[in-house]
């Protein structure tokens, strides 16, 4: 990082719009407004894959590494484009403002995507746009429009349960769907055209305004999707194409008994042997669509904790070291420089510190961990920051400030809080006091939720590690962003040094 900056982690779901779910529309566009009006340098989202209701519509878990989250693509933009009349869009439902109801959002999407192919469909082979995207894009997408396009037809079955020929992906089986589902393959593809062109006009509005967008990598793959059915050989699979080892982590801050992912892990002499390739597909993918990246479970890079299939808990598992080095220095020879930032939360060993100093890849300070006994010496504590580091108040996956000091802050820690600060504070004034933290710290990169910078309580937090219902469903209210927010976000910004 050149230089100080600050931004927001808001993820595109949350942003406003008529269509029930943040998109790619007016709502992420006025957001970047607010962004410059404000000040701020970077715009933090979460991954940007497609979801489903099966994982929890977690972007977390995804069918594929590569495609786009098309619930996200935007009707106005789609109209204003002449993919769709103005008037197929214009007897919506009625959505929930403050929260993403999935089901109805994903039938009335699917509804209008239809639409959209169908009035499309015959001109997209002279449509030298879609033509060029397709070829570019051709060692993901004709394997996920033919896996997705499968998983339909056998009423969504993970592909572990296909037919053994396509499940193995016999050469002439496969030819044969090609030619079988070819409609539906091309509609899939017509989707991730118009999500990738939506996107990148988004981006492009972004970098006039000065705003680099930081993305974010989770370093697995689900069982369930594109990348694994076509790539068996570079994940650890028995013989009947079923992960023999599962990911996940031993207990830490956010569960005692760990955290069970379920994905399979990576063969990494396999990888070691094929030079990286995949790897280095999905990098130069991601490195298109983000100016920056934060690699999820950076420690995984370096040893990885891998658990019997089978096993009910993730206590049951053990370090398996990874070739970070080598991993690392072969990026480096395909990509000029890695803007990489390493989540590097909870428990990190002295190797995996190494690797991120030989790479000078920054790491993460989140100020909510920073309160306890052991304060004065706390990683996360403002005066034990370096410059190379983004700091947070909070990540996707912790409580907001108020939801924290008003349920899990013990009366101790709110007294170390107090003393840090120099004062008493309410509940009403704890978000901005703690801002001012990471902001004034010497970290080259502050980042702030948004909920945060709102004040919210409990109720907006993103997600809840562990749980299944309710997660990744909070909304920003556009009314929210007023001139006194903005306002005073840009005079800290400015005090700070960070415009």
């Amino acid at each position: 990082m050149e230089k100080r900056g600050c931004g927001i982690l808001l993820h595109v779901t949350s942003l406003p719009s008529p269509y029930g779910i943040g998109d790619l529309g007016r709502g992420a566009y006025s957001f970047a407004d607010f962004l410059a009006e404000a000040g701020q340098s970077f715009w933090q989202i979460l991954p940007l894959n497609q979801t489903c209701a099966v994982y929890g519509n977690s972007p977390y878990s995804s069918f594929s590494a590569f495609a786009g989250n098309t619930l996200l693509i935007s009707p106005d933009l789609m109209a204003e484009q002449g993919i769709l009349l103005k008037s197929d869009i214009e007897n919506h439902p009625v959505f929930p403002e403050k929260r993403v109801d999935y089901r109805t959002v994903t039938k009335y999407k699917d509804e209008i995507f239809k639409i959209a192919f169908e009035k499309n469909k015959d001109s997209l082979e002279d449509d030298h746009e879609f033509k060029k995207f397709s070829v570019e894009n051709s060692h993901w997408l004709d394997d996920y429009g033919l896996f997705i396009s499968i998983k339909k037809h056998f009423n969504k079955v993970d592909w572990g349960r296909w037919p053994e020929e396509l499940r193995d992906r016999k050469e002439g089986t496969i030819r044969e769907w090609k030619e079988r589902l070819w409609e539906t393959i091309l509609m899939e593809k017509f989707l991730q055209f118009i999500f990738f062109r939506q996107w990148h006009l988004l981006k492009g509005y972004c970098e006039s305004k000065n705003i680099r967008i930081i993305g974010d990598l989770p370093i697995y793959v689900n069982y369930d999707s594109s990348d694994v059915w076509s790539n068996p050989e570079i994940f650890k699979l028995n013989k009947e194409k079923k992960p023999a080892f599962i990911a996940g982590v031993p207990p830490d801050y956010f569960s005692s008994t760990g955290q069970l992912w379920g994905h399979p892990v990576y063969d990494w002499g396999v990888l070691k042997e094929t030079k990286y390739s995949w790897w280095i597909k999905r990098m130069e993918h991601n490195l298109k669509f983000f100016h920056m990246i934060r690699l999820d479970h950076f420690r995984g890079f370096v040893g990885y904790w891998e658990i019997q299939a089978g096993e009910k808990v993730a206590t049951n598992g053990e370090w398996v070291k990874a070739p970070a080095k080598d991993f690392f220095d072969t990026l480096l020879k395909h990509f000029h420089d890695l803007p990489v930032i390493a989540e590097d939360l909870g428990v990190i060993t002295p190797d995996v510190r190494e690797i991120m100093d030989q790479f000078g890849f920054p790491g993460m300070r989140v100020l909510l961990f920073a309160f306890g006994e052991d304060l004065p010496a706390n990683p996360y504590a403002p005066h034990n920051y370096v410059k190379n580091c983004v700091a947070y108040t909070g990540t996707h996956d912790n409580n907001t400030i108020k939801g924290w000091f008003k349920k899990e802050a013990s009366p101790e820690d709110k007294k170390r809080v107090f003393e840090y600060i120099g004062r008493k504070v309410t509940e009403k004034e704890i978000h901005w006091e703690l801002i001012k933290l990471v902001m004034s710290s010497v970290a080259d990169m502050a980042i702030i939720s948004m909920q945060d910078v709102l004040g919210l309580g409990e109720k907006a937090r993103t997600n809840l590690p562990a749980s299944i219902e309710g997660n990744w469903r909070w909304r920003l209210v556009p009314e929210r962003l007023s001139p006194l927010i903005t306002k005073k976000l840009l005079e800290m910004t400015r005090i700070y040094g960070r415009g």
